[in-house]
């Protein structure tokens, strides 16, 4: 990891929920902030906001195109991926000036999503936000070693984010009495799928969400003692075995940011929100 990439994570551990906006005064002496962002999501150490940036049409969209009739298409996104078709290559969002910029992005997604185009996504252009993963926070607390030889200059502010994250993160926890999941937070480290099923079960009830559990419900019950991605993997689980259903969000504004980061990003974009019993 170089000067730049080090000095830019102890940044964003200086900002609440280690989680700030890319454009925010912290990180405005970056030189090629975009390209530091992109090389530390590549490691999986943070994730930002993103948006498609180029997109091409694919075989299977060319086939639409030869008889439009075969599959369910709507007259836009049909027009769209004419636009798109017109192009030997990759063409960017903006050079499609039909229909306005909101609709033509939704389209954008449901074709890549059906697999009529190929879409690169790369970090939103306006209001972009990044914060710290989970492999971001385990890096930094426990595999962080800086290189032989090396003689960063680390300011006290930059050291004193550090060190207020070393003894939140490596704080430990008092022996505390299980409780019950719906009356206070559970504490138990053996937590097996069965527990979890149960436990979406009961707050699917007390809050009455109708078979429609947001994910952070459930974070906030079980992280800790669970860390993010054994959460993840343990829904996965749940998932494959035919226990629960994970939905899109298709309306974020209706939750605030943090309720939505809590989703399970995907790589085509957006993210897993809600749980459903099977």
């Amino acid at each position: 990891m170089d000067t730049d990439e080090l000095k830019f994570l102890l940044k964003l551990l200086g900002f609440e929920n280690y989680r700030a906006s890319l454009s925010a005064n912290a990180f405005k002496t970056f030189k090629g902030k975009d390209k530091i962002c992109q090389k530390l999501g590549d490691r999986e150490l943070v994730d930002y906001t993103r948006e498609i940036a180029t997109v091409k049409i694919s075989g299977s969209g060319q086939t639409v195109l030869k008889d439009p009739s075969k599959v369910p298409i709507t007259d836009k996104e049909l027009k769209v991926l004419e636009n798109i078709s017109k192009v030997s290559g990759k063409i960017t969002p903006s050079k499609i000036t039909s229909p306005k910029a909101t609709e033509r992005d939704v389209i954008l997604k449901t074709l890549s999503e059906r697999g009529l185009i190929e879409a690169e996504t790369g970090i939103k252009k306006t209001k972009a936000e990044v914060w710290l993963t989970e492999r971001g926070i385990e890096y930094l607390r426990d595999d962080y070693s800086p290189n032989k030889g090396s003689n960063p200059v680390i300011s006290l502010e930059l050291l004193s984010n550090y060190l207020r994250f070393l003894r939140k993160t490596l704080r430990v926890k008092p022996e505390q009495a299980v409780t019950p999941p719906l009356t206070g937070d559970v504490t138990d480290e053996e937590i097996s799928d069965e527990e979890i099923l149960q436990l979406i079960e009961q707050l699917d009830r007390e809050l009455v969400k109708n078979n429609y559990l947001p994910i952070f419900h459930l974070r906030q019950k079980l992280q800790p003692p669970l860390s993010r991605d054994e959460l993840d993997k343990a829904l996965y689980r749940l998932e494959e075995a035919n226990k629960i259903e994970l939905s899109t969000l298709a309306e974020p504004q209706d939750y605030t940011p943090e309720e939505v980061e809590a989703g399970i990003p995907q790589i085509s974009g957006g993210s897993l929100f809600f749980i459903t019993v099977n």
